[in-house]
């Protein structure tokens, strides 16, 4: 049945079919092929039951909310001002992309959004300063994946609907790994740059007094980041209203900047629209083949096989992050993360993993995820912008950050503390 399972699911990849109706072909087909009964006849009552989930609500917020950002300029200012804070790193404006993206990501919770969003006010600067374009575009693809990982998070929303899991706690969770992990990303360029110094590009000249000037452009992201994880930590809203908070304080910043105009407005919300709608299809479709997964006994058949390989709590670890990471390359994070969480998050619990650290490993697994070809969506974001040239050269750029990732997850490992000492304080 598992090898099936698999067998059909990469076909319709290789057909190139859309990843929601990729999944919903993927339940009716095991439906037809092993259920006595119509499981399709649950559709309407799994798309409806999903849908209004409150917590899910939060999603177009914060889509709405990086939107917002990009179009009203605050995200170009943002970059523009760390550019003249870290040009005597070596690397120079590759540290700036990934310090906005960091930045970019404690408002945005998307990674998608936070890669093209820097991605298009920073891919101007490769030829002018003569960096390493390859390497250039990797840091706006590996410092993208932050969005997910840097609280707010729409990946680590779906991780707690999916696990039943604190939200509050895996935002709290996040926020150490994704700071440390970003400090990697630029040790990586760190590294690169001083063996090979001609791929750093020319510094750029500043002075203090620019500095200085530049820090009211800092100030917005911060503001909004403060309303978002204030307001839930403050125990003023949840993590849905908290989301509805950051769209009226990024709102308010743009009006009072004078950028809030009604065409910025209208093409946001289709932005948002056209976005949630994408992720609403493939979170129903993943509900769907989850409960038809479930239904045909495909779930029971997992858990039996793990369990009578006998592995230890290590090893089981090590397996599930060599499944992700394969897995990763052909499928989209999100569906990916929906179809297996409900299947693998259970077997991981009951082996003694906290479901808030498991779940900071899930979402560093969907970052890597995010730029290791084939399917590596950020890869292609970037290429996108970039409208020249080959994605190899972001696929090659983007593979030193590979490693770091995986560096960041033998550290989670070995310093679990790292993630769970935020939530542990805030609990006492």
């Amino acid at each position: 049945m598992l090898l099936v399972t698999l067998a059909i699911l990469i076909g319709l990849l290789a057909l190139a079919i859309p990843v929601a109706a990729g999944l919903g072909a993927l339940g009716l087909s095991l439906s037809a092929l092993y259920s006595k009964l119509p499981l399709s006849l649950a559709m309407g009552e799994i798309a409806w039951g999903t849908s209004n989930n409150f917590l899910l609500v939060a999603i177009p917020f914060f889509v709405l909310l990086g939107e917002i950002l990009l179009r009203s300029g605050m995200a170009e200012r943002m970059y523009n001002a760390l550019v003249l804070w870290v040009p005597w790193l070596p690397g120079g404006l590759m540290h700036s992309n990934i310090a906005a993206c960091a930045m970019f990501a404690a408002t945005s919770g998307s990674s998608v959004a936070t890669a093209a969003t820097i991605g298009t006010v920073a891919l101007g600067e490769v030829e002018k300063r003569g960096y390493s374009e390859r390497l250039f575009l990797g840091t706006i693809a590996a410092g993208g994946t932050l969005g997910i990982l840097i609280p707010p998070s729409i990946n680590m929303i779906v991780y707690g609907v999916l696990t039943e899991t604190s939200i509050p706690k895996l935002y709290l969770a996040g926020f150490v790994p994704g700071l440390v992990l970003a400090g990697l990303f630029s040790l990586t360029v760190i590294i690169i740059c001083l063996i090979r110094p001609d791929l750093g590009g020319t510094p750029t000249k500043t002075s203090w007094s620019q500095r200085f000037a530049a820090l009211p452009d800092l100030l917005p992201p911060l503001i909004i980041f403060l309303a978002v994880l204030g307001s839930i930590y403050a125990g003023w809203a949840t993590a849905t209203e908290s989301a509805a908070l950051g769209v009226i304080a990024a709102a308010a910043i743009a009006a009072w900047n004078r950028r809030l105009t009604v065409r910025i407005l209208l093409s946001a919300f289709e932005g948002t629209m056209r976005t949630t709608a994408m992720i609403m299809a493939i979170l129903l479709a993943a509900y769907f083949l989850n409960f038809v997964i479930t239904s045909i006994g495909l779930t029971a058949q997992v858990n039996r096989f793990i369990t009578s390989l006998g592995l230890s709590k290590l090893e089981l670890l090590i397996v599930v992050v060599l499944f992700y990471f394969i897995l990763g390359m052909f499928m989209e994070t999100l569906s990916m993360m929906v179809a297996t969480v409900p299947i693998i998050a259970p077997i991981l619990f009951k082996a003694g993993y906290d479901p808030v650290w498991f779940g900071i490993i899930v979402i560093i697994l969907m970052e890597l995820a995010m730029i290791t070809p084939p399917v590596g969506i950020n890869l292609y974001v970037v290429q996108g912008l970039r409208k020249r040239g080959r994605i190899d050269d972001v696929i090659i750029g983007a593979s030193p950050f590979v490693i770091a990732m995986m560096l960041m997850i033998v550290v989670l490992s070995i310093w679990p503390d790292i993630a769970m000492f935020l939530p542990r304080l805030a609990a006492s």
